[in-house]
């Protein structure tokens, strides 16, 4: 068996890359801190879903979707590549927030921004390009605690967890 690339003009990046289901390469970490009822924002198809979490995607077709999540709040939100999908990400998770519990756990994966082709200019589907430093300033003045983050990882993605308090 050989590695398999893609590339993208000078760069080259491992194939599965380009395959969906980026979720999997934080599923360890992630159901280390998303315990209990939560949502997976994003996932894309239901074996896509972090387990025992709800699934939320506009391919479901069941009225719910990052901007309009189930009228309850959740122990947990975690999603995976999905707010570089948004045109208002601040909206989305200003709107995740009031639908998590107090001491609830947000989980965010998204793609480092050392990956030529999932910058915007470089992929259409991608309309931000977040940075560790753009979510966690958000993150603390949404008064967010317990923030961690990973660095970039094998799958060019990075980590954010935080708590909320209020």
């Amino acid at each position: 068996m050989s590695i398999e690339f893609i590339n993208f003009g000078p760069w080259r990046y491992p194939k599965f890359q380009a395959e969906g289901f980026s979720s999997q390469f934080c599923w360890s970490f992630a159901q280390r801190f998303c315990k209990g009822d939560g949502f997976d924002i994003g996932c894309g198809r239901p074996e896509w879903c972090l387990p025992g979490a709800q699934g939320i995607d506009l391919k479901y077709e069941d009225g719910y979707d990052a901007y309009n999540l189930p009228d309850r709040q959740v122990d947990y939100i975690f999603s995976s590549h999905c707010l570089e999908h948004l045109p208002n990400w601040v909206t989305a998770l200003d709107h995740w927030t009031t639908r998590l519990k107090k001491n609830g756990i947000l989980f965010l994966y998204l793609p480092h921004y050392d990956q030529q082709y999932w910058r915007p200019w470089n992929n259409p589907k991608h309309v931000h390009i977040l940075t560790f430093e753009h979510i966690y300033d958000y993150l603390q003045d949404r008064k967010y605690v317990n923030i961690l983050h990973g660095q970039k990882d094998l799958n060019h993605s990075f980590t954010v967890v935080a708590e909320k308090i209020i």
